[in-house]
């Protein structure tokens, strides 16, 4: 078994690196798709969600360039409203660019999330809001298929805290007409 031994009255010194955060990025990114202006985000960690993320992310038309720690996103070049199955079932954090594509585009055909099957991790929260504002929405094959004139703002009330839902109607209500409410919205810090 391991175990950390401390023994006290020592000081501590030094200095230490903090990475960035995955659960922050990921939302970071899918909000760059709702601006056809450069984003830049930096102290982005170096992990296969990102790259995943980032591969959407070309996928949806818009540019990426990794270097380092840093990132730069210029989604002026979006078009496609799809994000893919071969995508979007390797990240559940993939799903969150449902709302910016409907906000943005006025369509959105969004794979149903890895690990999703509706169940213990559902995104019901995250259709039920995104209708409350207006978005027609189906399940068909696999996708989740959306489409609105304007998504207005609404009052929302989540049955249940999640986080990517909070995420997904906060991006789509900044492009929303009037004003959105989320009432039981999660409030961690990557929010």
């Amino acid at each position: 078994m391991d175990k950390f031994v401390i023994r006290g009255r020592v000081p501590l010194r030094g200095d230490v690196n903090i990475s960035g955060a995955k659960n922050a990025v990921l939302p970071a990114m899918a909000a760059a798709l709702l601006t056809d202006e450069p984003i830049r985000l930096s102290n982005v960690p170096r992990l296969k969600d990102v790259e995943t993320m980032a591969k959407l992310m070309r996928w949806l038309g818009a540019d990426v360039a990794l270097q380092e720690d840093r990132l730069v996103i210029k989604a002026s070049g979006l078009v496609n409203p799809e994000a893919p199955y071969d995508l979007v079932r390797t990240m559940r954090a993939s799903f969150v660019v449902l709302g910016p594509l409907l906000a943005r585009l006025r369509r959105a055909r969004v794979s149903l999330p890895g690990g999703c099957a509706i169940g213990t991790r559902p995104i019901n929260l995250h259709l039920a809001g995104l209708a409350a504002m207006g978005a027609a929405i189906d399940i068909r094959d696999g996708y989740v298929e959306a489409k609105v004139d304007r998504l207005h703002g609404a009052k929302i009330v989540l049955d249940s805290v999640s986080v990517g839902a909070t995420e997904n109607l906060m991006m789509a209500a900044s492009l929303a007409e009037g004003e959105t409410v989320i009432t039981n919205a999660a409030r961690e810090p990557e929010v």
